[in-house]
């Protein structure tokens, strides 16, 4: 099943304070909602994109403090969450559910998330009247948390970058292509500086190897590269003449990259030979450039920042 949304942990998460009778470390709570939403240890260990946090634990904790702005839940202390007394009333009247249109009936609620909050071009196109009546406009009524919102916004611009970078390799030159992976290699932590740790053969007689990096920077073991840069999807064939590449060379370790993909066929031979052959397909190829650096530039850095408990401790 899909981990819960945030707003439909709101009610279980309640419960659980409730039946706690006393604060809970929010890890507690966390674990206590996922055994009442009888989520599996894979649903539990499922982590955001960045990987920061699993997903059961971020949502547990913006259920928790949209609550916390309604006046049902209250932290006690740093990382712990406790049950109100009106959290004890709603729970009394037995809801169907709770979310943020039902949090913003309370005026704290309203004060604090909906007119606290900053307004967008969709905002200055409603009456002064919507803003204030209109929950499920201004109450944050979507399912993502805001940190949901940012992982996802980052994984679809990365993938625009991804499908850009794509376009730009598919037009370069080949023996270019081959510097940009061996590039990359080097960026990865392969051999050390680039001048000593990895270079491209001769674009004749390279008796099917593209490039060669070392594995460490004392150059004690070597990996041959095969740098594809092709539209046509690899298929068995292809990882077949690398492997014979490879044994020419008495090499035991090879790389397949290419910016197209691979068939299964191609990936099952892959996996079946004695050497160690690692496939890298367009995708993923363009991913580990966003990651290490490659082709790409920051334009921008955003900094993600939260209160610091431990200044306020003796305030």
């Amino acid at each position: 099943m899909p981990i819960p949304t945030y707003q439909e942990i709101m009610l279980p998460l309640l419960r659980v304070l409730g039946a706690a009778n006393e604060e809970l470390h929010q890890r507690d709570c966390s674990q206590r909602v996922a055994e009442a939403l009888n989520l599996t240890e894979a649903e539990r260990q499922e982590r955001l994109p960045s990987g920061s946090q699993t997903y059961i634990h971020n949502r547990c904790g913006w259920a928790g403090w949209y609550m916390q702005q309604a006046g049902l839940v209250e932290k006690p202390r740093r990382a712990h969450l406790r049950i109100t007394d009106e959290g004890r009333r709603v729970l009394g009247s037995n809801p169907a559910t709770i979310d943020n249109d039902f949090l913003a009936t309370y005026p704290s609620f309203r004060e604090k998330v909906i007119e606290a909050r900053p307004r967008t071009a969709e905002d200055d196109n409603l009456p002064t009247a919507d803003l204030h009546n209109a929950p499920a406009v201004t109450a944050a009524a979507s399912t993502l948390t805001p940190t949901d919102q940012i992982e996802q916004a980052h994984a679809r611009l990365d993938q625009t970058l991804v499908t850009e970078l794509l376009d730009l390799m598919a037009r370069m030159d080949a023996y270019k292509f081959e510097h940009l992976v061996l590039d990359l290699l080097v960026a990865m932590g392969y051999g050390g500086s680039r001048a000593e740790a990895a270079k491209v053969t001769q674009k004749s007689n390279d008796e099917g190897i593209d490039g060669i990096i070392h594995q460490d920077r004392l150059g004690l073991d070597v990996i041959y590269v095969q740098a594809k840069r092709w539209q046509s999807t690899i298929g068995r064939e292809q990882i077949q003449n690398f492997v014979g590449a490879l044994a020419g060379k008495h090499a035991s370790k090879g790389v397949f990259i290419t910016t197209s993909d691979f068939n299964s066929n191609a990936v099952t031979y892959a996996r079946t030979v004695q050497h160690k052959i690692i496939l890298i397909d367009g995708q993923r190829l363009a991913e580990l450039m966003i990651e290490h650096g490659i082709g790409v530039s920051t334009v921008r850095t955003i900094a993600i920042k939260r209160v610091d408990s431990d200044y306020f401790e003796d305030a």
